[in-house]
């Protein structure tokens, strides 16, 4: 695979992902009944706004190449409590999905964050 092919496809997953966490935040600020209905089954429907703008939050300083990592493990922990809140209380896990896409994201732009021995050659550099 190309340099030029390699890098397409590393912007569109990680548009994808930005894309899909942005969405889920802006629904949550929205807050439409399906949503407060559905969050407040979890226990967290009080937490609408907060849990919105971390999302919002984090998927922006995950989009830039200079706070990727960061954004990476804020992510990450989000999603990885919300896959723990899906799991305690038996709802569908919606978590996995933008987790996965956030993990090859990641992981097209800068291997050295899985692979520590990884070159840095791997990293998607901004202009």
């Amino acid at each position: 695979m190309g340099t030029k092919t390699k890098r397409i496809i590393t912007i569109v997953v990680t548009v994808i992902a930005v894309l899909m966490v942005l969405f889920s935040g802006i629904m949550k600020v929205a807050g439409g009944q399906e949503i407060i209905d559905a969050y407040s089954k979890l226990g967290v429907g009080k937490y609408l706004t907060l849990l919105a703008a971390m999302e919002i939050s984090f998927a922006l300083i995950f989009a830039f190449p200079k706070t990727m990592k960061i954004g990476f493990i804020l992510l990450c922990c989000y999603f990885g409590g919300a896959i723990a809140t899906e799991l305690s209380h038996g709802a569908t896990l919606n978590a996995i999905t933008p987790m996965v896409l956030i993990w090859i994201a990641a992981f097209l732009r800068d291997r050295s964050i899985f692979l520590p021995e990884a070159p840095a050659s791997g990293k998607l550099k901004s202009r």
